[in-house]
């Protein structure tokens, strides 16, 4: 009995979406719950698992069509059906012709071993004791059989050729691909720029485990295998990168990047937008950070980082200043009642913001959480697509590269954007509590807020600022740590 795997809804507002990349092939055995497909959306790229068990039968939606929700993507089996058949009008639709022709309907082939060439080509198939699984059945007209039909365009020089046939069944079974799930499938799969980086910095790509979805190997694998390959090299001198693999090259936007694309260009020309910048000592928040890390790390399982106290801080604020909690449609203005925080996570398909709501009734042992599980599964492709939509305001950390600042993009329908630049020591001139002043070294941070001014004014801008500066630099935060 077969049934249709149609096209899940991926979230509120998704519609259609784009088939990337199949991970398992006609005649294939899939498990229920075992990765089927890869599918990107206009909020996500993610993986369809099998809501049954069986084997692929026909695959009706190939890689690049888009297709509305609930279309048949693939048809599965319980693999009582011979799937031969099928198989080739995917896989090999050129060659099966050819196959069928000259045995079935040539004259010259009426004696004995024009007989037996029906059967060489459907052994794998028909034959319980060559073929112990389905999965070979998709195997069966790739690469064994092709070679033997040149020599049948030629009739008299046919019979020949097919006297030893009966045997070659035997001989086509074992080179059946031993994939057993999707973790083989994965972790197989290199992408053309990973394979290139690779041989351009002579690594051996079987010498590399994976770190990316079911052992796949990334670029930063590869960079990685690099790295531990060259020889110590004084720290004096200067070691030069490897070239990019991009470099001279040129390819196809992919849907995300497509769409990141066009709201980035949509919100530049619908919004007008511009930057204000401040100065944050967060000493405090750095030393209460060590003083409490072997506590937090025993209780939640992960370290503290600065992120979590930037966001606590900036969901604070908002409460009051309601104007940068807001979103604009057409000339109507909506102040949201709750402070739901997107976060930028950098990934190698491209910027992705999924959403902590209601950050300003959260705790930093919470948020801290939050942030660390949906970027994990926001790089691993394992994100849900509502958990990227709804946010108010948004926080990017731009200081997680190195950079000091930038000017941050503001995300339409949102009317804010927060970055964080690098936490980094430096001199500065403070109060001392003599009233006097002095040199001290000290924790700074560039918070930059990018507005758009359609309703946000400089001085709401500056407000906001302060109110967060403030609360940063005092770090009271004990209260809400959560441990």
């Amino acid at each position: 009995m077969s049934q249709n795997v149609t096209l899940p809804a991926l979230g509120e507002s998704v519609t259609e979406g784009t088939v990337t990349r199949w991970l398992k092939k006609v005649g294939d055995t899939v498990a229920v719950d075992e990765p089927l497909v890869e599918v990107s959306t206009d909020k996500v790229d993610t993986e369809i698992p099998s809501p049954v068990a069986g084997v692929i039968e026909q695959i009706l939606v190939q890689e690049d069509e888009t297709v509305e929700v609930g279309a048949v993507l693939v048809i599965i089996g319980d693999g009582s059906a011979n799937a031969a058949p099928t198989t080739p009008v995917v896989q090999d639709a050129p060659v099966a012709p050819a196959v069928i022709a000259p045995v079935v309907e040539a004259p010259a082939f009426a004696v004995a071993p024009a007989a037996q060439v029906p059967a060489v080509a459907e052994v794998p198939a028909a034959a319980p004791a060559a073929v112990s699984t389905p999965a070979p059945i998709s195997y069966v007209p790739s690469t064994p059989i092709a070679p033997a039909f040149p020599a049948a365009a030629s009739t008299p020089a046919l019979a020949p050729t097919l006297a030893p046939a009966p045997v070659e069944p035997a001989a086509i079974t074992p080179p059946v691909v031993s994939t057993s799930g999707a973790s083989a499938s994965d972790a197989g799969y290199v992408t053309p720029l990973v394979r290139r980086l690779a041989s351009e910095s002579g690594i051996d790509l079987s010498t590399i485990s994976g770190t990316g979805v079911g052992g796949r190997i990334r670029k930063d694998d590869v960079m990685a295998a690099v790295t531990s390959s060259m020889p110590a090299v004084a720290v004096a001198h200067h070691v030069a990168e490897a070239d990019s693999p991009l470099r001279g090259t040129s390819e196809g936007m992919s849907r995300l990047r497509k769409v990141l694309a066009e709201r980035a260009v949509a919100s530049m020309q619908q919004s007008a937008q511009l930057t204000t910048v401040v100065e944050v000592d967060v000493t405090r928040i750095a030393q209460l950070r060590q003083r409490i890390q072997p506590n937090f790390v025993a209780k939640t399982g992960g370290k503290l980082n600065f992120m979590p106290f930037f966001v606590l801080a900036a969901a604070e604020a908002l409460r009051v200043h309601a104007k940068l909690n807001a979103s604009i449609d057409g000339e109507t203005v909506t102040y949201h009642a709750s402070e739901n925080i997107s976060f930028a996570v950098d990934t190698e398909r491209g910027l992705l913001t999924p959403v902590i709501r209601d950050a300003s009734t959260l705790s930093i042992a919470e948020i801290a959480n939050q942030i660390a599980d949906m970027a994990a599964r926001t790089r691993e492709n394992k994100l849900k697509p509502d958990e990227l939509g709804g946010g108010t305001f948004t926080v990017t950390n731009t200081g997680s590269r190195g950079a000091l600042f930038d000017t941050p993009v503001v995300f339409l329908p949102q009317v804010a954007i927060l970055g964080t630049g690098l936490v980094t020591k430096r001199p500065v001139v403070v109060t001392t509590t003599d009233g006097s002043e002095a040199i001290a070294i000290r924790s700074m941070v560039y918070l930059a807020l990018s507005y758009d001014h359609r309703l946000v004014d400089g001085a709401d801008a500056s407000r906001f600022l302060v109110d967060v500066k403030t609360r940063l630099e005092t770090a009271d935060f004990d209260s809400v740590l959560g441990i």
